[in-house]
């Protein structure tokens, strides 16, 4: 193989990793860029929305407390309850009562939290108290109304007081959205200790994640700092709506750039490869040349130097010193054809003029001119051509050219054994031109490339042996324009068979 190729391939992947290196860091950092666009922008339309929410939450807040005041204590079925001036209850059916510091309640936990803040009845103010307290780890909403040394109260209903909120937020709220007021209660940590803590914030995000979105919240004021009021979207959620938005236009644009960046880092890689295989070629086209071209114009100014200095007397050298000095020029001849065969198949030039051929022609026509240039009579051909083949449509001399080079490859590369088989055979539709030979056979590795152009298996005889690289190539490109195509099996140290289907005529 030539050795500039090396070199060559290691220059190209050493500009193609510039090229990715420069191409993917700028691309990455405009990635993460977006990325980080995209998480301020939530944010940021948090913080608006938050902002336009807080003035009602803050008038809210004010209001809740004397809103529920208003309400006024009514015994049902000797149980007090809370009423809404509208007459609409309040509160739940678990009630409390506190003489002095007894405490009596239908619900267990409740009448421990009283205890346990160690509330009174003096603790009271004359009429109707609002508070909140922590009862069983959860944040509870009470009202109570003080009757002399006595206090009977009730837990409010959550659902109630956030349909009251709505009711009263209705004179505040100058947006659009869809929403709702919520009470948002707070929670005591599980346990004590860092665990606890980890395991209430654990929660605390688990519910987040899955209950309905803040918009915007605010701790209300003691007594009821258990609580939070906050804005809840009943439509769609805004945030998730222009966060969706800006990320399903972000996944596009980085999509179409990404999806342009790979094509273009494609065409260029491809462009670059190509640019160093045709530098490459194109030094071993002439290095190659070049040396095929040195051995018979050497050999012909030394046989011509030979005879114009008269040191061949002898007629009988003399006719050798000719014959040898028609080989080499036709051999240089050859060479020549050879190189502009494959420039007018590259360049599109080449023009076949096909006709309807008996295949016996194609082989004699190849077979003749073999024989003609192998006259030392140490080669075995057998030919293998049945009668009744069908007929080809075919460039004569492009096709016995194709084959003839087989048959020379086949001699050159046989070794000792110069036993070198030619086989016709129709199959089907198509007819296949076979030449096989017991030389050195050709490598698994080699046999992909051996129909590429200027491509010469590295061995000690290939060394030895005269050859430009091209004669498989061409006749490659010249079965394949007819319709054909060209096939190898070879083993190692048992030879080579070439195979020349072409399409079958009408007999």
């Amino acid at each position: 193989m030539p050795s500039s190729q090396p070199s060559v391939i290691l220059s190209f992947r050493r500009t193609f990793a510039l090229l990715i290196v420069l191409v993917v860091l700028p691309s990455a950092g405009l990635s993460g860029f977006g990325v980080v666009a995209i998480i301020n922008e939530r944010a940021a339309v948090e913080k608006r929305l938050e902002a336009t929410w807080q003035g009602t939450l803050e008038s809210l807040a004010e209001d809740l407390p004397s809103a529920l005041r208003s309400a006024h204590f009514e015994l049902l079925d000797g149980q007090p309850r809370l009423v809404a001036p509208n007459g609409r209850p309040l509160s739940t059916k678990v009630s409390f009562r506190l003489e002095g510091q007894q405490v009596n309640s239908t619900d267990p936990e409740l009448a421990a939290a009283l205890h346990a803040v160690q509330s009174s009845a003096a603790d009271f103010p004359p009429g109707t108290s609002i508070f909140s307290l922590m009862v069983g780890g959860h944040a509870a909403l009470l009202a109570a109304e003080r009757h002399g040394d006595a206090v009977h109260g009730v837990r409010l209903s959550q659902d109630a007081v956030e349909v009251l909120l709505d009711e009263r937020a209705e004179r505040w709220v100058s947006s659009s959205e869809p929403v709702r007021f919520a009470l948002l209660a707070r929670q005591e940590p599980v346990g004590e200790g860092l665990m606890g803590k980890l395991v209430s914030e654990v929660a605390q995000a688990r519910a987040n994640a899955l209950g309905p979105r803040v918009l915007a919240e605010l701790v209300l004021p003691i007594p009821l700092q258990d609580f939070r009021l906050g804005v809840v979207p009943t439509g769609e959620d805004p945030i998730a709506r222009a966060s969706t938005r800006n990320r399903v236009v972000y996944v596009v644009l980085l999509g179409l750039f990404y999806v342009t960046l790979t094509f273009g880092v494609v065409y260029t890689g491809r462009v670059l490869y190509r640019e160093a295989r045709l530098s490459r070629m194109k030094t071993d086209f002439v290095s190659l040349v070049s040396h095929e071209l040195r051995t018979p114009v050497t050999s012909i100014r030394m046989f011509i130097e030979t005879l114009a200095l008269g040191r061949v007397k002898d007629p009988a050298q003399t006719q050798e010193v000719l014959r040898m000095l028609t080989q080499e020029t036709e051999r240089l001849s050859t060479l020549i054809d050879r190189v502009l065969d494959w420039s007018r198949i590259e360049s599109g030039r080449k023009h076949y003029h096909r006709e309807t051929l008996p295949v016996p022609a194609i082989v004699d026509t190849a077979v003749s001119a073999f024989r003609a240039q192998r006259l030392e009579g140490d080669m075995q051909l057998s030919i293998d051509l049945p009668e009744g083949l069908p007929p080809v449509d075919v460039d004569r001399d492009a096709i016995a050219g194709a084959l003839l080079n087989l048959l020379q490859n086949a001699y050159k590369y046989s070794r000792e054994d110069k036993r070198i088989a030619l086989t016709v055979r129709a199959d089907r539709k198509w007819v296949d031109l076979s030449v096989e030979d017991h030389g050195m056979g050709i490598a698994p590795g080699d046999r992909k490339r051996i129909f590429e152009r200027f491509y010469r298996v590295d061995n000690l005889l290939t060394r030895k042996t005269e050859g430009s690289g091209l004669g498989l190539a061409i006749a490659k490109r010249i079965v394949e324009a007819h319709g054909g195509r060209i096939t190898l099996k070879s083993e190692l140290g048992k030879g080579s068979r070439f195979t020349i289907q072409l399409p079958a005529g009408k007999p």
